[in-house]
């Protein structure tokens, strides 16, 4: 793991700490952030398995939501503006069973990086869809176990609305 990855995985774990304590609880680890791609790994492990041994939908769903939050942070971060965000809503679909560490991939971080630039200036609250894929990499390496779409909400709170 690179120095980058480490620090975002230790802000991550932060904000799960600080803000949302059933992030921290699945243990995310992040893989890569680069300026087109965002992977984040949720462990297979005692507290992220169901009763069959496969990831519960539960984590997979941390996992999805995480691997376009953690982008949306970064970037809010870099804009140095008071930015809110949100998910109005999430659609999954589980393909197969994740039954080893899951990667949630987000290639989406471009369109990330574009609304929370287009929030910098503008006062209203913006909406974007966004969509991702999950992997296990041990048993399913380029197939997908589950893929999801997400639509996320910001809104610049320095900005006031007339």
């Amino acid at each position: 793991m690179n120095m980058k990855n480490l620090k975002l995985t230790a802000f991550v774990n932060l904000y799960g700490l600080l803000k949302i304590p059933l992030v921290l609880f699945v243990s995310p680890r992040v893989v890569e952030a680069g300026e087109k791609r965002f992977i984040l790994k949720i462990p297979l492990s005692y507290r992220t398995k169901n009763h069959l041994g496969s990831m519960y939908f539960g984590a997979l769903g941390i996992g999805a939501e995480l691997s376009i939050a953690a982008a949306a942070v970064v970037a809010i971060t870099e804009s140095k503006q008071k930015i809110d965000f949100i998910f109005k809503d999430f659609s999954g679909q589980y393909i197969k069973r994740a039954d080893g560490d899951v990667h949630f991939i987000c290639d989406e971080v471009e369109a990330v990086k574009s609304l929370i630039e287009e929030a910098k200036t503008n006062p209203n609250r913006l909406e974007r869809k966004l969509k991702g894929y999950a992997v296990v990499p041990k048993t399913h390496p380029t197939e997908p176990v589950m893929t999801y779409e997400l639509t996320l909400s910001v809104r610049n709170r320095s900005l006031k609305t007339a």
